[in-house]
């Protein structure tokens, strides 16, 4: 009996063998809606008081951050194993598209004020995937790894939303922000049912180039952003400023674009669990990036905490690039004497930016030559092969 299912399985896995999925217009409509919300999260840091973000205001931005960026990473695994490009794919997405503006207005600085509509909104979109896998588990009936998987992200989509819709009335009957405990959920639950049998099942390839295209929306925030450096009165002064930030984008682009062109093996066979994980913290840093480069021109911003902010977003964005590379390709692996150049020059640049924090042309200046050391060093690296540690 157990030989026979062992060759069931093999069989379903055969079967399972997919050509490349293509990414959709559909999809690139559906995350148009993202880049809206990414500029709603990023304006809850522009509230200073007392010469720096509050606490409860920092919250709820990494509340509404990675709950965004969750639903997102849902609806692309869906796709990816589920999207056919039809009807009922488009009235899903759509449907989530809309009850994410509702979301989008809920984030603000008045968020007590539209919690009910955001959380509504986010359970009734994750209800809406949950009742999407129910349809697709009735024509898998009898393949043993796509009944397993569709049944885990059911228990994962449901669960997530009803500990949404619970969050609402504990709220208010005792004032207790839970918010973040469906977003735990989420991630520990999708980890634990996480197994090597589901990659079968998934597109790695669509899968990368969709968690890309996300990077990409992402910079183009950051550059809309840096697009007030330009609107004052063209002066010297105000022309460093502009060119260096913008190099500083530019720099930070480099190094991803390097790491996803030449370094990521987009042909491996993975759930991309991990590798989807690690870019909702990687689009968290660069939001918070985003932040700080405003924060670098208002002097109402007190200077240590903005440099410090600034130093732990860029800290954060080059260990989630770095974390990445459990995806490389065998023989760009991690080693020495990679690691240790890397290590020496983000420890020159935090020290430098640290004691240069009172000049803050300096200042910029040290943060476009880390940007374009780790891009030099990332560079290098994917030009050559380097052992194992």
């Amino acid at each position: 009996m157990g030989e026979r299912h062992l060759q069931k399985e093999e069989l379903q896995k055969e079967e399972l063998q997919k050509e490349e999925k293509k990414v959709e217009y559909l999809e690139l409509i559906y995350d148009l809606i993202f880049v809206y919300i990414i500029g709603r999260n990023n304006s809850l840091l522009r509230q200073v008081e007392g010469g720096f973000v509050t606490g409860s205001t920092f919250m709820i931005y990494v509340f509404c951050t990675l709950a965004v960026i969750q639903i997102w990473n849902f609806s692309t695994y869906y796709i990816n194993m589920h999207g056919r490009n039809g009807i009922r794919d488009h009235i899903a997405l759509l449907l989530n598209m809309y009850l994410l503006y509702y979301i989008g207005e809920g984030i603000g600085p008045h968020w007590d004020s539209y919690q009910k509509k955001f959380h509504v909104a986010w359970a009734l979109i994750l209800i809406n995937l949950g009742v999407q896998y129910a349809i697709e588990f009735r024509g898998h009936r009898g393949r043993l790894v796509e009944e397993r998987t569709i049944r885990r992200m059911m228990i994962v989509l449901f669960g997530e939303a009803a500990l949404v819709l619970a969050v609402l009335p504990f709220y208010n009957n005792t004032g207790m922000f839970l918010a973040p405990v469906p977003i735990l959920y989420g991630m520990v639950m999708t980890l634990i049912f996480a197994d090597k049998n589901k990659a079968e099942l998934v597109d790695f390839p669509h899968l990368s180039e969709r968690a890309m295209l996300y990077v990409v929306f992402t910079f183009g925030e950051m550059i809309i952003v840096i697009a007030s450096y330009f609107d004052e009165v063209f002066t010297v002064n105000n022309a460093y400023f502009s060119a260096l930030c913008f190099l500083i984008v530019v720099g930070l682009f480099l190094c991803y674009e390097v790491l996803y062109d030449r370094i990521i093996d987009r042909d491996m066979k993975t759930s991309g669990i991990g590798y989807m994980i690690i870019h909702i913290f990687l689009i968290f840093a660069m939001n918070n990036i985003t932040t700080s480069l405003e924060f670098m021109r208002n002097e109402q911003v007190l200077l240590l905490p903005k440099i410090l902010f600034l130093i732990a977003s860029l800290l954060l964005y080059f260990f989630c690039l770095f974390t990445l590379q459990m995806f490389a390709k065998p023989q760009f692996k991690l080693c020495r004497r990679f690691l240790v150049p890397i290590a020496v020059t983000t420890v020159v640049f935090a020290g430098a930016m640290i004691l240069l924090r009172e000049n803050m042309r300096l200042n910029i200046l040290a943060t476009v030559i880390y940007a374009f050391a780790m891009f030099l060093e990332i560079w290098r690296f994917s030009r050559q092969k380097c052992e194992e540690i």
